[in-house]
């Protein structure tokens, strides 16, 4: 298979010299295309550092990540934001869409700032809205949306673009029960575009939907578990043991 993601023996630091913290501690891991995996950890594991550093967002102290063979912790200036721009999709535990403009909008923006013609913009935006069901919502403003449409305006927006990888953090954490196990069935949808998912979560139930879970304990990798031929219960509890394995340090996880 083809790696999108490859980080390569990254560390992290925090402080000045005589108060150091590694946030990150020599860590590697390999995100096929098409997959979707989850990332789990106690709060100061080092996961959002994690997401952080695939994003761009802050930088590694050493080591080097590399998203479709490009090696991110080079970029600098416009050819860093041209990435962010055109090769990643985040969605965010707060949604961050524009108050101002309405569902349509929303996700139209990343479009029409690559200049992409309106027609292809309108027919693009049709077909991701009628997949994740909300079609009927694309003319409203996002305080005329309940937490779970928002969520799927976000998500519809992080994938318009086509890229090659998509960063979600805690997707779920906002929303009430029923509409998170909406919103992550409408990942699948994901899976079948070939999006692929890097996704920090506390919540099992949220990871069970990924098809890899990866544990994050002192900034390391402390152990990972593939979904395989499990039924998603299945899969649940084997996250629940590593959870009971961590003795406590994921209480918050349940």
């Amino acid at each position: 298979m083809e790696s999108i993601l490859k980080v390569e023996n990254i560390e992290k630091y925090y402080g000045s010299r005589s108060s150091l913290t590694k946030a990150i501690d020599n860590l590697s891991l390999e995100v096929e295309k098409g997959e979707f995996v989850a990332i789990m950890g106690s709060s100061g594991s080092g996961k959002t550092t994690l997401l952080n550093v695939v994003s761009t967002i802050d930088r590694v102290t050493s080591g080097h990540i590399y998203v479709d063979g490009k090696d991110i912790t080079k970029l600098k200036g416009n050819e860093l934001n041209k990435f962010r721009r055109e090769e990643l999709g985040f969605i965010f535990q707060d949604f961050n869409l524009l108050d101002t403009l309405t569902a349509y909008e929303n996700i139209a923006l990343a479009l029409s700032i690559q200049n992409v013609g309106a027609k292809e913009i309108d027919a693009r935006i049709k077909k991701v809205a009628d997949e994740l069901d909300i079609k009927s919502i694309l003319q409203k403003y996002p305080y005329q949306m309940s937490g779970g449409q928002k969520q799927r305006v976000a998500s519809a927006r992080a994938i318009i673009t086509n890229p090659k990888l998509v960063l979600a953090d805690e997707p779920t954490g906002a929303l009430d029960s029923k509409s998170a196990k909406m919103l992550l069935e409408k990942f699948n949808y994901l899976d079948e575009l070939g999006a692929t998912i890097l996704m920090v979560t506390h919540d099992a139930f949220t990871a069970s939907y990924s098809r890899r879970v990866i544990f994050i304990k002192d900034g390391k990798i402390f152990k990972e578990i593939h979904r395989g031929s499990d039924t998603r219960k299945e899969f649940f509890d084997k996250i629940i043991d590593v959870v009971t394995l961590l003795g406590g340090d994921l209480s918050d996880a349940l």
